[in-house]
Formats: structure tokens, C-alpha cells, sequence
């Protein structure tokens, strides 16, 4: 059974705002009373946050579909509806969030860290809330805008001062378990740990974590064996430390080799030339590994690493290796930048900065708006009420929407969409009218927004009217 998961695709689904609502207060002897419609409730978020306690993703494995609660609808007498409550998912500390493109859109270090991977969708206002002294009654609310919907990835990388790598077997198990606390599974067979472990060890002031990276072979970095999953646990590390197996019963290999091996899949994950290097002769407990550490520390410091002799069995020259590991992660630790206090960068927008873009699709054969204004007020309008309508047509001509679809050389009958590709709302423009609820023959009532015609249809009707005006033409002027 997996007990341990580093890496999740999580399919996160904020909670949609409640609709506002369009009510009258009624009471004897005041049968108008004015609007009372309140408000619709804000859909709750889907946050993630840093648990020291959850050291796994394995929950996320077995239920990748979190979703927030909706808000409330508003409801008459100006009572506004419930938010809706947000959804906090714990996460470990050095989580990583992806997007589906591989993008990184957060790295969530420290306890108590925050994201909001989803943002719940704004409640409607309610028709009290829409009441001007040009529109005294509105007969509509705004609709409670959908909450995000995102694909995530989630990938746990290891918080650790020390990265133990080596081949399986070389006695990285033991040596965390003698130098912390930890008590890792540790058998004489390859890939034992199946699961990075941490260890927490202290030496003199200085106290770190340290962290066994398992599955490491010759191809790892390409995918080969277990070796690829756990590479990412290295990243964060201030010092790598090699343990070399010098007592293996292999005839194929050798301590040095096993070195250059370890080396190359390092370098072919890449990211992690800047980290010092230690090397561990390990198992000097045993005669012939005595030997051979003899042999081989030469070559070793001669390539410039600092060599330890250990033996985790008879517990030999630990205490001299974890004040050496304590000395580089002391330093790493001052040269890190100090984290500066909290500033708020203001943004201003661009004088000339409209809000929205008017584009003309070859392709569909329609004007598209697209802007975060007019897609929000589109997705907030109820289309089967004439008056809300109405209402989008206002606010949309006050933002300057007709202006630049006559600028862009949109004409009489053109198709423009508002919106994506995907989910856009199409009608056919009048740029004659003068746009609002006020001109309309009944309150509300807007033909612009219609249902929409195909762009084929569009084109064959404006050649149609070309036709018909060449035909009167030509019967007014014979000459």
C-alpha cells in the first residue's frame, strides 16, 4: 500500500457567488415600498497551507477533487446571502504548485504559508443595491459570478540542510539513524528506503535537518529505477554528502566509480553545481573497507572534496562529520539574504489604458471584446431579463465599448462577441441606437442582444442589403 507521495495533480473548484436578488418591499397601505433585493454571498476559496505535521501528499492521492462551498443568494427585505466557507488544504512544508504547463506558481516554505490556488466567484447585488435616482425600481439583479476552476500540481520537495546520496546499500540508512534521531528501515539489500527520510541533528549551537535520498543508480536522472522521483529532495540541501560503500561485495564497482556515477545523474538533473561536496568512506569498521579508504582517500582529496572516515555500525568519526556539516550549513545559512519587510508595490494603470481590447476575428467573422469589465458584467447578466439587459448595454457604452467598435470599423449587422473563444456572448451591433435602457420602447428591452445569427448567415444578409441598394440605385439613375 503507498504510504508515501511526493507528487499529486490536484483539481481544485472554487465555490460560485450566490445570485442578488430583485424583490420589492410590500407592506399595507405602501404597496410600492421601493426595491429591498439583497445581495448574493462571495463563493468560498480554495487556500493551501504550510502543516509542519503533514509530511506526505497521500491524501491528495486518493481524493484529487476539492471543491469550496457556494455562496448564498441574497433575498428580499435586504437581507444579503451567506459566503461561502473556504476550503484550507494542509499541505507539507516545501510544497511546490505547478501549473499544467509545468509553470510554478507558488513555493510554499514555512509554517503557515499560504496560496489561494482557486478564488471563489463575487456574489450579484440585489436590485436595492442597482437603485439610482435614473432607475428607482430595477426589475433585475446581477448574477453571482462562477468560481475559479483549476488543474494543479502539487510536488513535495524535501526541507533539508544535508543531502545523503549514494547507491542503495552504501549505508545512508545507518549512518542518519547514529547521527539523529530518525529511525529508518534499514536492511543489506538495494532499495530498502523506498521514502526519503529526515533527521533532525545537532552539533555544538548549530542544529539541522538531514535528509537520505534513496534509488539513486546509473540512469536515474533519465528515469531509471526509483532515483528520478526522490532527485527533486536534493534541491533545497545546503551541502551534498557522498556515501561511498567501501566493504561492497559487487566486483563491478568501486567507491570512486560509484562516485563519478553519482556525479553524472547529478549533473544531468541539474541545478545543483553551486552545492559544496563531502565525501563519506563508510564502513571502515570492516578490515578490507579500512583498506580500501586507505587507497582511495588520496585521489579523493586530490580532486579537491574534504573525505571522512565513518563507520555507523561501531559509530567512529560521526561526531567529527557533523561538525563539519554544521560549519557549511552555518555559513550557508548567513549568506542568505535576509528576508525584508513587507512592501506594497503600487501599480497605477496607464492613462490610456481602456481596460478592454477590441479585436476583429477573421476566422468567426465577429468583433471580439475581450477585458475583464465587460467578461465580468457578461457572466453577471441574466439574458432572459430584458431590463438586465438593458442595463449591460449601459454600462458596457460607458466604458467606451461602441466607441472603439466604430474606431476598430465595425458597421450596422457586424457580429461582435464578448468573451473567449470558448464561452463568449454573440449578438449583432446597432451602432445607431444610443445604447441604455432609457431609449428602449419598453424598460429593459434591448434587440441588440438577441439570439445570435451564424457569421455565414451575417454575410449573406449583408450582401442581400448591398444587392438591394445597388438594384434602387440603379432604377433612380438609368444614365
Amino acid at each position: 500500500m503507498t504510504t508515501f507521495v511526493d507528487r499529486v495533480e490536484l483539481h481544485v473548484a472554487a465555490g460560485n457567488g450566490g445570485h442578488g436578488c430583485a424583490s420589492v418591499h410590500r407592506e399595507k397601505f405602501k404597496p410600492l415600498g421601493g426595491p429591498d433585493g439583497g445581495n448574493g454571498g462571495r463563493g468560498g476559496d480554495v487556500i493551501l497551507v504550510v502543516d509542519q505535521s503533514v509530511t506526505t501528499l497521500l491524501e491528495y492521492h486518493h481524493s484529487p477533487h476539492r471543491k469550496a462551498t457556494n455562496g448564498k443568494p441574497g433575498e428580499g427585505g435586504n437581507r444579503s446571502g451567506k459566503d461561502g466557507q473556504d476550503l484550507v488544504l494542509t499541505v507539507p512544508d516545501g510544497t511546490v504548485v505547478l501549473d499544467k504547463k509545468g509553470n510554478v506558481l507558488a513555493d510554499l516554505v514555512g509554517e503557515g504559508t499560504t496560496f489561494v490556488a482557486a478564488q471563489g466567484g463575487r456574489g450579484g447585488l440585489g436590485n436595492a443595491a442597482l437603485a439610482s435616482a435614473r432607475r428607482k425600481a430595477p426589475g433585475f439583479a446581477l448574477l453571482g459570478e462562477p468560481g475559479d476552476v483549476q488543474d494543479i500540481v502539487l510536488e513535495l520537495k524535501t526541507v533539508a540542510d544535508v543531502a545523503l546520496v549514494g547507491y542503495p546499500s552504501a549505508g545512508k540508512s545507518s549512518l542518519i539513524s547514529v547521527l539523529s534521531a530518525a529511525k529508518p528501515k534499514i536492511a543489506d539489500y538495494p532499495f530498502t528506503t523506498l521514502v526519503p527520510n529526515l533527521g533532525v541533528v545537532t552539533a555544538g549551537s548549530t542544529v539541522y535537518t538531514i535528509a537520505d535520498v534513496p534509488g539513486l543508480i546509473p540512469g536515474a536522472s533519465q528515469g531509471r529505477g526509483l532515483g528520478l522521483e526522490f532527485l527533486r529532495h536534493v534541491e533545497r540541501c545546503s551541502v551534498l554528502v557522498h556515501v561511498l560503500d567501501t566493504a561492497t561485495l559487487e566486483s563491478d564497482r568501486d567507491p570512486v566509480t560509484d562516485l563519478d556515477v553519482i556525479e553524472e545523474e547529478l549533473k544531468q538533473y541539474g541545478g545543483l553545481e553551486d552545492r559544496p561536496r563531502i565525501v563519506v568512506l563508510n564502513k571502515i569498521d570492516i578490515p578490507d573497507g579500512q583498506d580500501l579508504a586507505d587507497m582511495i582517500r588520496p585521489d579523493l582529496e586530490e580532486r579537491g572534496y574534504r573525505v571522512f572516515e565513518v563507520s555507523a555500525v561501531a559509530r567512529t568519526g560521526l561526531k567529527e562529520l557533523s561538525f563539519a556539516l554544521a560549519e557549511i550549513v552555518a555559513k550557508a545559512r548567513a549568506a542568505k539574504p535576509k528576508e525584508e519587510a513587507t512592501r506594497i508595490v503600487i501599480r497605477p494603470k496607464a492613462v490610456d489604458d481602456a481596460g478592454f481590447t477590441v479585436t476583429y476575428d477573421e476566422q468567426e467573422d465577429v468583433y471580439r471584446v475581450r477585458g475583464e469589465k465587460p467578461e465580468r458584467w457578461v457572466r453577471q447578466t441574466d439574458f432572459n431579463n430584458d431590463e438586465a439587459v438593458g442595463y449591460l448595454a449601459d454600462r458596457l457604452n460607458r466604458l467606451g465599448v461602441e466607441d472603439e467598435l466604430m474606431k476598430a470599423g465595425a458597421r450596422a449587422g457586424d457580429g461582435v462577441a464578448i468573451g473567449s473563444e470558448e464561452n463568449a456572448v454573440v449578438f449583432d451591433w446597432e451602432p445607431t441606437m444610443v445604447a441604455g435602457a432609457e431609449m428602449l420602447g419598453r424598460r429593459g428591452e434591448d434587440h441588440r442582444l438577441e439570439a445570435p445569427r451564424p457569421a455565414a448567415q451575417r454575410r449573406r444578409d449583408r450582401q442581400a442589403e448591398h444587392d438591394e441598394a445597388q438594384r434602387e440605385f440603379d432604377e433612380f439613375n438609368p444614365f
